[in-house]
């Protein structure tokens, strides 16, 4: 098997932060968010080659999933971004095999094991949602096979969102999808990977809708805020210093790199800091710090604070990119 991970992408929800770290690498319970499903990845076997389909700091991307992972790499740069099937279609001289396509600006509680007994020409992983509206949903038959995707839709068709998780076994029909949707005129300047399924469908194939057990978004701030407490929580990725002044008040779960200094504070609940920062005279709650940064006199809550930060007398949310500088009183 294959896998094709497109992150080309400029991560405009999440700036300042993505101004100079791709939004994939961005860290969540001390965790790079790209990590949390490529750690599933590997636990599934069977990977021959990933492919990558790069675009914004492409060469911080490289860099990282050279260095991090065990697989043969690829690097294709998306010039223009003109939508995820073109995306996907780029990798097309590199794939002979079936392929699992992994959109990594969320995180999934996912069964992968399913691919190994799978006899249908894909799989598609949704998730039930209640705000339908918001999405792509898939529409499937009794057996649970796609019949449709219908984007953002005014009834309840469907609450089975598309998640941007897939496994296609007939990967020559998908391309082929991907060649008739990049010859029809694109959908508000963009062509979408969703519609080379559709195609498949109508030329019979068969493609197996699993649900998964969690889909946690990493692709806006308050979202990625929110899947740092669920991380924190669900899987356990807690951690704290064996010893902390007794004028540090910890409110679990908080993660806690060593190298981090605190001193007369009150740290958490759903707090993440990197090593390297110094924090005192000061509240934090429901929060991400990077690495080598200053909080002082301030009460900070639902904040995303980058690396090398200056935060002082600040009460209330703030977003703060790195190498910044924020006083008050």
């Amino acid at each position: 098997m294959k896998v094709i991970i497109p992150l080309a992408g400029k991560g405009t929800r999440l700036r300042p932060h993505t101004h100079l770290t791709p939004k994939p690498m961005l860290r969540i319970a001390g965790k790079p968010v790209i990590d949390y499903v490529m750690d599933d990845l590997a636990k599934l076997g069977g990977v021959e080659e990933v492919i990558y389909i790069t675009g914004h700091l492409k060469e911080k991307v490289e860099a990282y999933t050279r260095a991090k992972y065990p697989w043969k790499s690829v690097f294709i740069e998306q010039k223009e971004q003109k939508g995820t099937a073109d995306a996907i279609g780029l990798a097309r001289p590199y794939v002979d095999q079936p392929v699992m396509i992994i959109f990594v600006d969320t995180i999934f509680d996912a069964d992968f094991s399913v691919i190994k007994t799978s006899t249908d020409d894909g799989i598609i992983w949704a998730k039930e949602v209640e705000d339908y509206q918001r999405f792509g949903v898939i529409v499937s038959d009794a057996e649970g096979h796609m019949t449709r995707i219908v984007e953002k839709p005014k009834d309840p068709i469907s609450k089975n969102a598309n998640i941007g998780l897939q496994y296609i076994r007939n990967w020559k029909l998908m391309f082929e999808g991907i060649d008739h949707v990049m010859k029809q005129a694109p959908n508000k300047g963009e062509y979408y990977l969703t519609d080379a399924f559709q195609y498949m469908v109508e030329k019979g194939a068969k493609l197996k809708v699993e649900q998964v057990e969690g889909w946690y978004d990493a692709g806006k701030i308050d979202t990625l805020l929110e899947t740092n407490r669920i991380m924190l929580e669900k899987r356990q990725m807690a951690r704290r210093p064996a010893q902390l002044p007794r004028d540090v008040k910890i409110v679990e779960p908080v993660y806690i790199e060593d190298g981090v200094t605190i001193a007369r504070s009150t740290i958490g609940p759903n707090v993440s800091i990197s090593a390297g920062t110094l924090i005192e005279d000061s509240a934090v709650r429901d929060t991400i710090v990077g690495g080598k940064s200053r909080i002082a006199r301030s009460d900070l809550r639902d904040s995303l604070i980058g690396d090398e930060v200056v935060l002082e007398g600040f009460t209330g949310n703030a977003t703060v990119g790195d190498h910044s500088e924020l006083r008050t009183g």
